[in-house]
């Protein structure tokens, strides 16, 4: 046996343990601190809500979410009452918060809870599929309903581990959650999923703050379009004018920017043609 190998493997896993100890500490120290434990889908267990608050935080501040998630809650306590509304209803309350297809995948995704499953949310998110709620979603709801030990891999937490962990290497380099993976598994060990979890968001979306966003050189990472002048703007005009009863032809823009609007919220199943008109599907 070559000594000098074994020692060398040995010394190289104490400095990676060393280094994902200081990592834990310095993520705990942090939310020790400054743990947003306001927000009120962490005052919870139900898995409804978080589910609820899950989708509306996808894409979307979460100054935005709070407001409108304690709106939703309201208009639809349970998922057997989102599941008996109307579309037009829940489009309604969503209104504002934006990316309203989101609103669509929830209800379609309340109304196979409560059809197929009783309304048995644990159940449904061990299923193969469930309607416009991906594995990451399933699997935070698994997380912070029922405190199961899941990874999750959002922005915030591939700010925490490329700042901490990848610092060093070329800022040119697009880093996979492939290579962020062995490191975010080991540094779960033996934490609570539920607090450990915030606990990375929140020192992540701090470390974004403070170093213009490591996430940026995650190789899955997206820049969000601009809200202004966008096709997001139109198609939400468009919503907002049919539950007000405004005519459509009165809204500032382009035919051709209106007719690409209507046709994108079509074909996402949001409206559907009357007669010459259109209506909320």
């Amino acid at each position: 046996m070559n000594t000098k190998k074994s020692q060398r493997r040995v010394s190289s896993k104490s400095s990676a343990d060393a280094h994902i100890a200081a990592f834990r500490k310095a993520v705990w120290g942090y939310y020790k601190k400054h743990a947003r434990r306001e927000l009120p889908w962490r005052k919870t267990h139900d898995p409804y809500k978080i589910l609820v608050s899950e989708v509306m935080l996808q894409q979307t501040q979460v100054p935005r979410v709070v407001e409108k998630y304690g709106e939703f809650l309201v208009a639809f306590p349970t998922i057997f009452v989102l599941s008996q509304a109307s579309l037009s209803d829940v489009l309604k309350v969503w209104s504002g918060l934006g990316y309203n297809r989101r609103a669509k995948y929830l209800y379609d995704a309340a109304r196979v809870i409560v059809n197929e499953y009783r309304g048995d949310v644990e159940a449904a998110t061990k299923a193969k599929k469930l309607p416009g709620v991906g594995p990451y979603t399933k699997s935070a709801v698994r997380v912070f309903a029922f405190d199961e030990s899941h990874t999750l891999i959002e922005t915030n937490v591939r700010a925490a581990y490329i700042h901490y962990f990848y610092s060093s290497v070329l800022q040119n380099t697009a880093i996979t959650d492939k290579e962020l993976m062995p490191i975010i598994e080991k540094a779960a060990e033996s934490q609570d999923p539920r607090e450990w979890h915030w606990a990375l968001m929140d020192y992540g979306s701090y470390i974004k703050k403070t170093h213009k966003n490591p996430a940026r050189r995650s190789s899955s990472h997206a820049r969000q379009s601009k809200f202004e002048g966008s096709l997001r703007q139109v198609r939400g005009a468009i919503l907002r004018a049919l539950h007000e009863g405004a005519p459509l032809k009165e809204l500032p823009y382009e035919q051709a920017r209106l007719k690409a609007a209507l046709a994108s919220l079509q074909k996402d199943g949001l409206l559907a043609k009357q007669g010459k008109g259109w209506r909320i599907a």
